[in-house]
C-alpha cells in the first residue's frame, strides 16, 4: 500500500519516455538522462554475457549474438554462423574487430547487466552505418523490439531514488 501511494505521489515528477521514430534519436534523448547510472567500462560487466544486437531496421530479422570473453576474445554468431575476433581497451575506448589493430573504435555510451551500448568514435556524419551498437542481454532482446527494450531501460532508471530522498528530506 505504501509503495503505491509513493508511486502516485511520484508520478507527476517522473519524466516520460520520449516518443522517437529511430533507435538513434531515442538514445540521443534518453542516454543523457540515465548515463549517471551506467557502469564504468573497466568494470567489465559485459564479460561472458550473451548479448543480442538490436536495430531499428524493419528488414533486419537476423539474430546476431555478441560475446565478450575474458582475455580479449570476441565471439559473434550471425544466425548460428560463428566468427571470432578480439576486443581490447585503448585508454577509455574499446576496439572490437578481427584483431587488435583491425576493428572499430567505440566509446561507452551505457552499460549495466542488461544493456551494453557503445557509440562509434569519430564523426557520425561520415558513417555509413548507425552510430550506436546496441546490445541487450539475450532474454530481453528475444522478447522485445528495440523500442520496447529502450523503454524498459528508461523505466529501470526513471524512478531513481533521488525523488524519494527529496520527499524524505521534505517530510523530516
Amino acid at each position: 500500500m505504501e509503495g503505491r501511494l509513493l508511486d502516485k505521489i511520484a508520478k507527476p515528477f517522473n519524466v516520460d519516455m520520449p516518443d522517437r521514430e529511430t533507435l538513434e534519436s531515442t538514445l540521443d534523448v534518453i542516454l543523457p538522462q540515465i548515463r549517471h547510472h551506467s557502469e564504468d567500462l573497466f568494470e567489465e560487466v559485459f564479460l561472458d554475457t550473451h548479448f543480442v544486437e538490436m536495430r531499428d531496421d524493419v528488414t533486419f530479422h537476423d539474430v546476431v549474438l555478441h560475446i565478450f570473453r575474458e582475455g580479449g576474445d570476441y565471439l559473434t554468431s550471425h544466425d548460428g554462423k560463428m566468427d571470432c575476433g578480439q576486443w581490447s581497451f585503448i585508454g577509455n575506448k574499446m576496439v572490437i574487430g578481427s584483431s587488435t589493430c583491425s576493428g572499430t573504435l567505440y566509446t561507452l555510451a551505457f552499460s549495466d547487466p542488461d544493456f551494453f551500448i557503445l557509440e562509434r568514435h569519430g564523426n557520425a556524419r561520415k558513417f555509413e552505418r548507425k552510430r550506436y551498437l546496441v546490445l541487450a542481454r539475450e532474454p530481453i532482446a528475444r522478447k522485445m523490439e528495440w523500442n520496447e527494450a529502450l523503454e524498459y531501460l528508461f523505466d529501470k532508471y526513471r524512478n531513481s531514488s533521488s525523488f524519494f530522498i527529496t520527499v524524505a528530506v521534505i517530510v523530516v
